[in-house]
């Protein structure tokens, strides 16, 4: 790591400044959830029906969703897929009560402020969506500003980023609903930046346009852009062009999910804004501000830059293709796409969403080095630096290479990292359907997202973690529900959206492809088909797909059978098992005329088994299929479990195990959590491995386990070839390795007999 580790944006610098509505870390040690958040999800139950709803079918013909033409895959509009019950709803109608309740005039408010316009007696959302300690000054236009100038620090400097991702949180909750008063929140949003643009272009000072272009739009000056381009650093300035990534993210959410044209041309006057401003600088200038911690962070821009062009009409749109690419951070594509990984010590999220970007500007441009470097970073933190729920990153940074166990500390896996990793996995799959991405995205969007969101109905804020930590006795970092925050913003977005990678299809409507086991309906409206999707996945094997209405003609139905799976997978066509591979990491293909009334069934055998991190083969993880499962305590030294005993021959823990309801395990007494459910309580993802004598399905030998100089021990090297096919497999594995420990000096001829003896009598083919 390197200075800036102890820097993150929790931290303003300068001046003194005080994060408003922020409950820090040391805070959420103490277990008390805030008042205020206690008496939001009392008022939540007025929200939690919806009012009156637009037809599918209305609300579908709205949207202007477009996808490039080298995509040989694309999703599903949102409002092509409904959610079911699963234990994603939890998470989805908790968002819904705080959509319905958000007040456009309280998310307006700083920009309404900043354009000296009246806020309507309303207030900012609060925490970083703040007016700051000197919000007034701070309308300064280019010409005004020196550098120094600002003695007031960081706070209120990225007011705006919480606006945009809200309206972009209302645009996908109207495609996923249709509900009409969503909509009319979305349009009155998108009046009021107009308004704003308006005042903001009307300015003068001396006579001339206070502001550089008339498309100028934000909730402060034009000043923290023209300071980025002297180096201002993190202080002075916070993330200019990280906060209008969000605006502009918005407003293209609002035309591709509502169609307002409205919308459009506010994005578009952005988008040559932003070319008047970058184009003038210099190549150098351009790789120094991206390099700069923080105050150089620019989110999204040249993805959203690179959508503005496919979707705008506008007769000088080459612009907006020439400014992304003044986004390119040469020495990161550089490494990325030749394999050297430059990430130790990076801000994690600084740098994920650039990639975003990258893969649209390969699919754009043809430039094969993009899309090389947005596969290099997706292999350099999967799993290499990846958790087990899916996040990355200690304090905001990265570590080292290849280094899991040896990175947790207190402050794990900022919440906004993975969120964007999953959009990099998923442009990623749109052009090569490797179904890694896919099996990175189910096991990240289920425990880290879904597990993200507090089991709890607010109107004030969006309830959602700000880090997942995995340390011993973490606790996640939910605090006031991160109001205003980066990670709460994403999250704005994150559970409007749970569908929106559950199913994908073939540029040529010849395929489709079942990527999550998410109980959905799909209308495929090109096509005629209607998919019912019916499951309690992961909380059970079975996944029944029904075909309510059947295609126009033949299609090839992947589905995806995940790689951890460890027994076979079975699916069946209307009762009869079909004859097609289903093997781990893979997608299983069905090709035939389909009718309706046709049914798919999918039985996908959820087992529970040990994960070692990377780097340390005795620190390990719990899960259950894709769940990541979570001992419930307290202490704050890593937890000494054994499982070997407890293991039969297919390698998985099943001995001695009480699986509840909703996923929760009882094992020796110890109570496990899923991941996924939310709640607020001190927890240990990871625990140390302890087996401290070779032991099988309950029969001791009372022999010492060795160990390698690499850490493994000879219980690892056993089970290393699971699953076994029969009992004598097994017991040739214990012959070849215990004799391959004697060769090596490290056990002795005795110990081996009794090791021998004691997995003879081991009832290791029965599960209890």
């Amino acid at each position: 790591m390197n200075e800036q580790a102890t820097i993150s944006r929790r931290g303003v610098l300068a001046g003194g400044a005080v994060l408003g509505g922020m409950v820090m870390a040391t805070a959420l040690a103490g277990g008390a959830r805030p008042a205020a958040a206690a008496m939001s999800t009392q008022a939540g139950a007025a929200f939690r029906t919806a009012g009156a709803v637009q037809p599918r079918a209305l609300v579908r013909a709205a949207a202007t969703e477009v996808y490039p033409a080298s995509w040989k895959v694309t999703p599903f509009p949102l409002s092509s897929v409904t959610l079911g019950k699963s234990v994603f709803s939890r998470g989805a109608d908790q968002a819904l009560v705080l959509y319905r309740a958000a007040s456009v005039d309280s998310l307006l408010a700083v920009f309404r402020r900043n354009a000296g316009l009246s806020t309507n007696g309303a207030n900012p959302p609060g925490g970083w969506e703040e007016y700051g300690p000197n919000p007034d000054a701070q309308r300064w236009g280019p010409a005004e500003y020196t550098r120094g100038q600002n003695t007031a620090g960081a706070g209120g400097c990225l007011r705006g980023h919480y606006g945009g991702h809200f309206l972009s949180g209302l645009a996908m909750a109207y495609a996923s609903t249709g509900e009409q008063a969503l909509l009319d929140k979305v349009n009155a949003f998108v009046a009021g930046l107009e308004e704003c643009r308006a005042a903001l272009a009307a300015q003068t000072r001396d006579g001339a346009p206070r502001y550089s272009h008339p498309g100028f739009l934000s909730a402060y000056g034009e000043w923290q852009f023209s300071a980025l381009e002297e180096y201002a650093p993190y202080g002075e300035i916070w993330a200019p062009y990280y906060t209008l990534h969000k605006i502009l993210a918005g407003l293209l959410d609002a035309h591709a999910y509502t169609g307002s044209e409205l919308a459009l041309q506010l994005a578009e006057g952005i988008g040559h804004w932003v070319h008047s401003r970058l184009s003038k600088c210099t190549p150098e200038q351009l790789q120094r501000m991206w390099s700069m911690y923080i105050a150089g962070e620019y989110g999204g821009m040249n993805e959203v830059l690179i959508d503005l062009y496919w979707r705008s009409g506008d007769a000088n749109r080459e612009e907006f293709l020439a400014a992304a690419q003044l986004f390119t951070l040469n020495t990161l594509v550089e490494a990325t796409s030749t394999g050297k990984d430059i990430l130790d010590g990076k801000h994690a999220n600084q740098h994920i969403p650039m990639f975003s970007g990258y893969v649209k500007l390969y699919n754009e441009t043809g430039d094969e080095r993009y899309l090389k470097a947005g596969k290099g970073l997706f292999d350099q933190v999967v799993p290499g630096r990846m958790y087990a729920h899916g996040g990355s990153g200690e304090g905001e940074l990265w570590g080292p290479a290849g280094v899991v166990a040896g990175d947790i500390g207190p402050r794990n896996a900022e919440s906004c990292a993975a969120y964007n990793m999953l959009k990099v996995s998923r442009f990623l799959f749109f052009n090569e359907q490797d179904p890694k991405y896919m099996d990175y995205y189910e096991r990240t969007l289920l425990n880290h997202i879904l597990g993200g969101r507090r089991n709890a109905e607010s109107t004030k804020g969006p309830e959602n973690l700000y880090m997942f930590p995995v340390n011993p006795g973490a606790r996640k970092e939910y605090g006031n529900g991160n109001i205003g925050t980066c990670c709460g913003g994403t999250a704005l977005e994150s559970h409007a959206k749970y569908q929106d990678s559950i199913y994908f299809r073939a540029k040529d409507e010849s395929a489709l492809y079942v990527n999550l086991y998410i109980a959905s309906t799909l209308d495929w409206e090109e096509t005629g088909l209607v998919l019912e999707q019916t499951s309690s996945y992961p909380e059970s094997e079975v996944s029944t797909l029904r075909i309510a209405a059947a295609p126009s003609a033949k299609l090839d139905i992947h589905l995806r059978v995940p790689a951890w799976v460890t027994a076979p997978v079975t699916i069946s066509v209307n009762g009869d098992v079909a004859d097609i591979e289903a093997k781990p990491g893979t997608y299983a293909v069905l090709s035939r005329d389909w009718r309706a009334d046709d049914e798919i069934t999918v039985r996908i055998p959820l087992t529970l088994r040990a994960e070692p991190t990377v780097d340390r083969p005795d620190i390990q993880s719990l899960a259950y299929g894709p769940t990541v499962l979570t001992a419930i305590d307290s202490s704050s030294k890593y937890l000494r479990l054994s499982f070997s005993d407890k293991l039969t021959l297919d390698g998985t823990i099943s001995r001695g195990v009480e699986r509840g309801e909703r996923n929760v395990f009882e094992i020796d007494g110890r109570r496990f959590e899923p991941a996924y459910n939310g709640n607020d309580v001190k927890y240990h993802m990871y625990f140390q491995r302890a087996e401290p004598t070779v032991a099988f399905a309950g029969k001791d030998s009372k022999v010492a386990n060795p160990s390698r100089s690499g850490g493994t021990t000879l219980l690892d090297d056993i089970w290393e070839s699971a699953p076994f096919s029969s009992r004598d497999a097994f017991l040739a594995r214990v012959r070849d390795v215990t004799s391959d420990y004697v060769e090596a000096g490290l056990l002795t001829t005795r110990n081996r007999q009794r090791i021998l003896l004691a997995a003879g009598r081991a009832p290791i083919d029965a599960a209890n």
